[in-house]
């Protein structure tokens, strides 16, 4: 029952739907006001998931049936991660053998649930952002596992998050090494690409390819993908802070580093425009990739 709480409620799906769809209105709201512009009230995102709920579900003729079961895979993966980061930043104790290596496999699902449902959904439109997803995974998951790998290095191999936690409450965060640093900003390019936030939202495209990956979708299963991504914008940032900025997770630490790593995305979000997909290719093989290489090397030099 404590087990199903906490993965239900809190640190869970309850908690993390509601930080992540706060996250989400602090983007539009910061975003509006650099704009000039007076932005929406703190429930707006809540009003349009409730709004989605409450039309129709219309599913293209000669869709497969994986179509609805994706949003669900992608929503699934990332509740998974909120509960375990969650509690192993209340009860370091609970966290297991490989848990990171899960982490990391969980992360990856809501994008392969985008491509799978893009692509069964039968439109040229959803065709060509699933494409353009699929080659941008390809393009910041190598300079991203790289960046996490420098970690696992750092904290004398340990796959375990509470081992990597344990390593930081003895020798400070991680980030406080040269080899650390490079992989914590290299870690945060990639995840704005995770994110498939400007200038990385180019499965979406809505001016190009109107709305692209998700061009077919309405209803519930258009608002579990947005849930998703609400979910997206609270974990990503929280595993950050638990691989690079571990010293201190207290709630007086750890509100500043979370809203700090928020302003990074909406400040790179509104100052950059949308990349073309070989664009993107380019700046991750080129920079992140050798910042990344430079990241595992400094680790195993000890730096």
């Amino acid at each position: 029952m404590k087990l199903l709480f906490s993965y239900l409620i809190f640190p869970g799906f309850l908690f993390s739907a509601i930080v992540g769809l706060m996250s989400g209105w602090f983007d539009r709201k910061l975003s509006a006001r650099l704009q000039w512009r007076v932005g929406p009230p703190w429930h707006q995102n809540f009003t349009d998931l409730i709004k989605l709920l409450g039309k129709e579900t219309i599913v293209p003729v000669g869709a497969k049936f994986t179509f609805l079961l994706s949003p669900y895979l992608g929503l699934l993966s990332v509740v998974l991660v909120a509960g375990m980061l969650g509690t192993n930043i209340l009860f370091p104790s609970t966290s297991f053998s490989g848990d990171l290596i899960v982490i990391l496999y969980l992360l990856f699902m809501p994008a392969i649930a985008l491509i799978l449902g893009a692509s069964a959904s039968r439109n040229p439109l959803a065709s060509v952002g699933a494409s353009r997803e699929m080659k941008l995974l390809i393009a910041y998951e190598l300079p991203f596992i790289l960046s996490i790998i420098a970690i696992i290095i750092k904290s004398h191999g340990s796959i375990q998050i509470g081992g990597i936690l344990s390593e930081q409450l003895s020798f400070g965060s991680n980030i406080m090494s040269f080899s650390g640093l490079i992989a914590f900003v290299n870690a945060l390019f990639c995840m704005q690409a995770k994110l498939g936030i400007a200038p990385f939202e180019i499965s979406e495209a809505e001016q190009e390819i109107m709305a692209g990956v998700l061009i077919e979708y309405s209803g519930l299963p258009l608002a579990v993908f947005k849930l998703t991504k609400a979910l997206m914008l609270y974990t990503l940032p929280l595993l950050l802070i638990v691989l690079f900025l571990g010293k201190d997770l207290s709630p007086l630490f750890i509100i500043p580093k979370f809203i700090g790593i928020l302003i990074f995305i909406i400040l790179v979000k509104n100052t950059n425009p949308r990349l073309r997909i070989d664009q993107a290719l380019k700046f991750f093989w080129r920079i992140p990739l050798a910042l990344a290489i430079l990241a595992v090397v400094l680790a195993l030099l000890g730096l």
